[in-house]
């Protein structure tokens, strides 16, 4: 069963406490948008699951958006459609009614992979996408030398891709290369500007912090702040400034399915 939150999170996560400015943090980044605008095609009726804040939800199609908790569905601008509360793993919608389905940083969340995948694929005519990362590729960032019990946690959260293909069936994995300046505030996209993770708004809003012990945090915080001022970290990964790209854990899964 789906555990559900005061605030009506479903998942492992609480984003009553965690979802707080979490719109501050995390704005949808166009490189990554265009990525998912491709993979939907000609889809114009698109269901997007585990919906959030709205982050990549394409404003030039007819989007249903399903969202269990109460503090992201208000966090939703005025121009998006108002979410459903609901669950992947229990959509309300009869079988085909949508030409694309889609969820961006959700599907670690859900407490039945295999159940919510299902679900997309059921309510489906065309492509579900998904982006997530790979729990095999967390360690390239320089995050893990810093925090590598956060990101232990996002390797056990996260589903293999292996998990995910599985429920869906033939797959194309698809790496998506992440912007120096990337806009979605999720942990590697700071590789080349480490001083925003000092920011705690910019930690809250990465959901991987909340299981781990708060002195964890505070020792991440204390030892960043000294290498930035003490010049060890740019001695390590001063390249990562100027580096346009950094080929990390994000993926972009896409199960083509079949029209109607």
């Amino acid at each position: 069963m789906s555990v559900r939150h005061q605030d009506g999170s479903a998942g492992d996560a609480n984003y009553g406490v965690i979802g707080k400015g979490y719109v501050s943090y995390r704005q949808p980044d166009p490189n990554i948008a265009d990525f998912i605008a491709r993979a939907l095609g000609e889809a114009r009726t698109v269901l997007n699951v585990g919906a959030g804040a709205g982050s990549y939800e394409p404003v030039d199609r007819q989007v249903t958006a399903v969202e269990p908790s109460a503090s992201m569905r208000a966090q939703r601008p005025a121009h998006l459609p108002v979410a459903i509360d609901a669950v992947a793993e229990h959509l309300p919608f009869s079988d085909a009614s949508f030409d694309a389905s889609m969820t961006t940083f959700s599907v670690h969340q859900w407490s039945d992979l295999a159940a919510g995948l299902a679900e997309m694929r059921r309510v489906t005519r065309g492509p579900v996408l998904i982006l997530s990362c790979d729990p095999k590729a967390l360690d390239r960032s320089w995050l893990n030398d810093y925090a590598p019990e956060m990101i232990a946690v996002e390797a056990r959260r996260y589903p293999t891709m292996g998990a995910i293909a599985d429920a869906l069936g033939q797959v194309d994995i698809l790496p998506v290369p992440i912007p120096l300046e990337c806009t979605d505030g999720f942990g590697e996209a700071y590789y080349g500007r480490p001083e925003k993770l000092l920011e705690p708004g910019a930690r809250l809003a990465n959901s991987a912090w909340s299981f781990v012990d708060p002195a964890i945090e505070q020792r991440f915080a204390e030892t960043l702040s000294r290498d930035l001022t003490s010049g060890v970290w740019d001695a390590r990964y001063s390249a990562l400034r100027m580096q346009p790209f950094f080929e990390g854990s994000l993926r972009l899964i896409v199960s083509s399915g079949s029209e109607a």
